[in-house]
């Protein structure tokens, strides 16, 4: 399943990302955004949500949030 479709509040596993864009595969894992990491989708909102990983707190859109898939 992708992030876009996680509950709120819930602790995944990131399985893999989708994208082939290698700078923002940088970025993400400049984040700490990579697989076997944990990550929590804090809430939904219109055009994306805003997720945990690690320390931090970071509002992803839509097309991200569905890049990112996730096992429970």
């Amino acid at each position: 399943m992708d992030l876009s479709m996680a509950q709120e509040g819930k602790e995944y596993i990131i399985q893999q990302i989708e994208t082939e864009d290698e700078e923002l595969n940088a970025f993400l894992f400049s984040l700490g955004c990579y697989s076997g990491e944990p990550i929590t989708v804090v809430s939904h909102k219109k055009g994306g949500c805003v997720v945990s990983i690690k320390d931090g707190r970071y509002s992803i859109d839509t097309d991200l949030a569905k890049a990112i898939i996730v096992a429970k």
